[in-house]
C-alpha cells in the first residue's frame, strides 16, 4: 500500500468498536484466536466501513441504501494518495487545501473518495453520478457531516452516454479527475467475477458482500467502452483539467488505452501500479499539458 495509507496493518477491532459500537455485533474470535468479522456478510462489511470512517476520517454519520456499492476503504485510500503524488509531481510539493478541485466520476451512494480526500488533504470535490438514488444518498452523507458541506458538491449526470459533458461550464477549472469505472460488460460477467473473488477468499456465502447496483458494476462494453468515452470527452475539455485519471481493472487493457490515447495527443501519459495484499490494480493518468505548463498551472492555482 501507499506509505501514507492508514490501513497498513490488520484492523484494530477494539478501537473500531469504540468508534462504532454496532460493529461489536459482528466481531468474533476465529480459529486462530484473532478478532475478525465474516467478510461474506454484507451487514458486517457495512458496519466495518462505518467504523473505519468514524475512527479514521472524521465521519459522524454514514449510511448507504441497500444493494449500493460498499467499497473496500483501504484501496480507495490508496487511489487518493496516489493522486496526491501525481499532483506533487506537477509542482514538486503536495498541494493541499481548498485550492485543489477534484472531479469524482461516479461518486456513488457511499461518497467514499470525497470523504477520504477531504480528511487527508482538505481538497474540494465535485461528485457526479447517473443514478439519482446515489446522488441523494451521497448528499445525505454530506449534509450530515458538517466538515463536508462546504467541500463537496454533487451533480447529476442526466445523460448516461456522457461523462463530463453537461456538467462543467466552459470556464470551470478542475485539477484532477478520479474514476472507479464499471469494470464489467454485463450482469453475468459481474456475477462470475464476484464468484471468483469469493472462491479465492475461501468464503462460503455466495452473496455480494460489497453490493453494487447496475451502473456501479457493469455497462455496455465494460471498462474498455467507458474509459474510451472518458478519453474522448477529456479531449473536449483538455484546457480545463490538469490531470485525468481512472482505475483500470484489467492489465491487458492498458496497451489498448495507451494506443487510443495516442490519437488525442496528450503530452503526458502515466501508469501507476497499486498493490493491496494479493490484489493488483492500476491507475491510468494523462494530461494535455507538458511539464513546463504544469509548473505554470501550480504557480497560478496552488500558491
Amino acid at each position: 500500500m501507499h506509505s501514507k495509507n492508514k490501513h497498513q496493518s490488520k484492523y484494530d477491532f477494539h478501537l473500531l468498536c469504540e468508534a462504532s459500537p454496532i460493529l461489536g455485533r459482528y466481531v468474533f474470535i476465529n480459529q486462530f484466536g484473532l478478532e475478525t468479522i465474516d467478510f461474506a456478510d454484507p451487514e458486517a462489511v457495512l458496519a466495518l466501513n462505518e467504523a473505519i470512517l468514524k475512527k479514521d476520517y472524521q465521519v459522524t454519520w454514514w449510511q448507504i441504501p441497500k444493494d449500493f456499492l460498499c467499497p473496500p476503504i483501504p484501496g480507495r485510500a490508496d487511489y487518493i494518495h496516489e493522486v496526491g503524488d501525481l499532483l506533487k509531481s506537477s509542482f514538486d510539493r503536495l498541494p493541499t487545501g481548498g485550492m485543489i478541485k477534484v472531479f469524482d466520476v461516479g461518486v456513488g451512494a457511499n461518497c467514499i473518495y470525497p470523504i477520504i480526500g477531504v480528511a487527508e488533504y482538505n481538497w474540494n470535490f465535485i461528485g457526479s453520478d447517473v443514478e439519482k438514488g446515489a446522488i441523494l444518498s451521497a448528499q445525505k452523507i454530506v449534509d450530515n457531516n458538517h466538515h463536508l458541506t462546504s467541500k463537496v458538491e454533487l451533480r447529476m449526470q442526466k445523460n448516461r452516454k456522457h461523462i463530463f459533458q453537461g456538467l462543467l461550464t466552459k470556464d470551470e477549472i478542475i485539477d484532477v479527475t478520479i474514476c472507479n469505472p464499471p469494470f464489467h460488460s454485463s450482469e453475468k460477467e459481474a456475477h462470475s467475477a464476484s464468484q471468483r473473488k469469493i472462491k479465492n477468499l475461501g468464503l462460503k456465502n455466495s452473496q455480494l458482500n460489497f453490493g453494487g447496483v447496475h451502473h456501479e458494476l457493469w455497462c455496455e462494453g465494460g471498462e474498455q467502452s467507458f474509459i474510451l468515452n472518458m478519453i474522448h470527452e477529456s479531449s473536449l475539455i483538455s484546457h480545463q483539467c490538469l490531470w485525468f485519471t481512472t482505475l483500470v481493472s484489467k492489465k491487458e487493457h492498458i496497451v489498448f488505452f495507451k494506443n487510443k490515447l495516442h490519437f488525442f495527443n496528450p503530452k503526458i501519459v502515466k501508469i501507476i501500479e497499486m498493490n493491496q495484499g494479493n490484489k493488483k490494480s492500476r491507475i491510468l493518468a494523462w494530461s494535455f499539458f507538458d511539464y513546463l505548463e504544469h509548473k505554470k498551472w501550480g504557480l497560478k492555482r496552488w500558491t
